[in-house]
């Protein structure tokens, strides 16, 4: 089953809830902020991404900025990136969303992306 973490006041993960819900595709929401995804998670979508460990940080977050991460991350082993975001759901750029049996892996949410992975 499709795994969502999401955050109750992100406008973004609110509206690809709306649009799995509008068309009945069946999902578990996760709180990212207290349940980040795993590493093995991360890793997979990492895959997805092509292997650019940037692109699964919330880098307008807060704790981005406060950790200094613009200047840290790019001199960071991929394990300890993703370590990282195991650790703090904040850092984590959502909705990230999961069904590794179906091999699908969705990180933000771009409906057109969306379609092509899960309609």
């Amino acid at each position: 089953m499709l795994k969502v973490y999401a955050y109750s006041g992100c406008s973004t993960c609110k509206n690809a809830i709306k649009w799995l819900k509008g068309r009945s595709i069946d999902f578990e929401e996760v709180a990212i902020r207290e349940t980040p995804p795993s590493v093995g998670e991360l890793k997979g979508m990492l895959g997805a991404c092509g292997g650019e460990v940037r692109r699964l940080f919330n880098v307008s977050g807060m704790d981005y900025r406060s950790l200094g991460l613009k200047d840290t991350l790019p001199g960071m082993s991929t394990e300890e990136a993703l370590g990282l975001l195991a650790g703090n759901g904040n850092l984590v750029k959502r909705p990230f969303a999961v069904d590794a049996g179906k091999k699908v892996w969705l990180v933000g949410f771009k409906e057109g992306e969306w379609e092509g992975a899960l309609g």
